[in-house]
């Protein structure tokens, strides 16, 4: 089985450091290795998978709906790095919304919907389901300078292990809009990090977050033959959209996993 030491030595060997990681085995609850998993790295857009779940919340309880219109207002314009649909004045449904801050990460749709959400209320749902450590306090920045945010109150948090937490329960379906959820992270438009070390026939639904102070990937690897595992590994260094270090930090994981049966 997979442990620590192993998370350990990928690290070391891909020159990732701080490092947090967690490979948790889902087929066969129990299995599990972590490195350091509460390290306190900021989640940058990694915070936007428990942001998704509590809209659904919100739409399974009848409070909102998944078709709704979404106005975009001026005040969380920021810069997105992948082509966008978001301007002043556009109406979005709160389904692509979501899609789009999963699939994309796109930074105006979630600041919209911390707007229409709550932060609050963001944090009282994550803190409800069991994701402790996780809390949304500020929107979201594309560059610098930051975006104003007079409501802001400190640093949003969600570290890996609240991260992996959250994906097993993805996985598992126990949340509200769980298959959603896992269809658009499944279309994932940044693939330059852990995908670089996965094979032909893996796949992975995930979520990358970065600043320039942190780099982030975690998502559900599901293997040819069937296996699931939650994989999440963040890192306290920049990285450009495409860094090899994640790859050979998956391609290290990727193979202890061929010893498991």
């Amino acid at each position: 089985m997979i442990d620590g030491e192993c998370l350990a030595a990928a690290a070391r060997e891909a020159h990732l450091a701080p490092a947090s990681a967690v490979v948790e085995r889902l087929d066969r609850p129990g299995e599990r290795a972590v490195l350091d998993p509460d390290l306190p790295l900021y989640p940058a857009s990694m915070i936007k998978v428990p942001i998704a779940v509590a809209a659904h919340a919100r739409v399974a309880a009848g409070e909102l709906a998944l078709a709704s219109s979404v106005t975009v207002a001026e005040r969380n314009m920021t810069a997105n790095d992948a082509p966008s649909p978001m301007h002043v004045n556009y109406r979005a449904t709160l389904d692509e919304l979501i899609d789009l801050m999963l699939s994309r990460s796109d930074n105006v749709a979630t600041n919209q919907l911390i707007d229409l959400l709550g932060r609050e209320s963001i944090t009282a749902y994550c803190q409800a389901i069991g994701l402790t450590r996780t809390a949304v306090r500020r929107k979201l920045s594309g560059s610098l300078p930051l975006i104003e945010d007079p409501q802001a109150t400190g640093r949003n948090a969600h570290p890996a292990s609240d991260a992996a937490a959250l994906l097993t329960a993805l996985d598992a379906r126990r949340l509200p809009g769980s298959e959603r959820v896992l269809a658009s992270l499944g279309r994932q438009y940044w693939r330059g990090k852990l995908p670089l070390g996965l094979r032909s026939g893996d796949h992975f639904a995930h979520k990358t977050g970065d600043t320039d102070e942190v780099s982030h990937d975690g998502g559900i690897l599901i293997l040819p033959g069937g296996r699931r595992y939650v994989i999440v590994l963040y890192t306290g260094v920049a990285s450009p959209d495409e860094d090899p270090r994640f790859g050979t930090w998956m391609a290290r994981v990727r193979a202890a996993l061929d010893h498991e049966k």
